[in-house]
């Protein structure tokens, strides 16, 4: 046990802190609800999840050795954000209390943005350097990895729920415009500082 409190706690605060997932699970729960962003929590956790398995099992070393790919990587994943934060920022300002017609982010979007996000890279490097240990195998990364994605779930949970309650005080446009913009800027910050 004494082992896996470490990891349980580095596991909550990487999943809990502000980042461009929790960013975008604030912004589509406050807009379209807290089970519309379930597909979200679950893609990207379960994305996190796996990134944290796959390094485990070599691919962090296989990135390692080609920094033209982690440059890749990151440059398609500021793109990818700021296209996001694009959407949300020109997204229609209707009030909250009328139904949003506007496309979410799926599951499937989710997850791909743990690919490209140097925040859930980071993540996993650290689980398999510091937490696995140089005798871990196959079956300890696995164990890292769903324990990951069981601690993650509860924290975006949390921030589906703090969309929510934005969502209670923006009943007119001028409201939602100030508060698409403002996702948009910290989603843009967040992948900046990401990098």
């Amino acid at each position: 046990m004494s082992q896996w409190l470490p990891f349980a706690l580095f596991a909550f605060v990487a999943s809990v802190t502000p980042g461009p997932t929790n960013i975008l699970v604030l912004s589509n729960s406050s807009r379209f609800g807290v089970i519309a962003t379930v597909p979200i929590i679950l893609g990207a956790g379960s994305a996190a999840a796996t990134i944290v398995l796959l390094v485990g099992l070599g691919a962090g070393e296989w990135l390692l050795r080609h920094p033209q790919l982690q440059q890749s990587m990151t440059w398609l994943g500021l793109g990818w954000l700021l296209y996001l934060a694009w959407q949300i920022a020109s997204s229609p300002a209707a009030p909250l209390l009328a139904p949003a017609t506007n496309r979410r982010l799926g599951a499937l979007g989710a997850a791909g943005l743990q690919l490209v996000n140097p925040k859930t890279w980071m993540m996993a490097f650290a689980v398999v350097s510091v937490f696995a240990g140089a005798d871990a195998n196959a079956g300890r990364y696995l164990l890292h990895a769903l324990l990951f994605f069981l601690i993650a779930l509860p924290c975006l949970a949390t921030w589906a729920v703090l969309g929510l309650g934005a969502a209670k005080l923006l009943h007119s446009r001028a409201h939602m415009r100030l508060f698409n913009h403002a996702m948009a800027l910290l989603l843009v910050v967040s992948a900046l500082m990401s990098l």
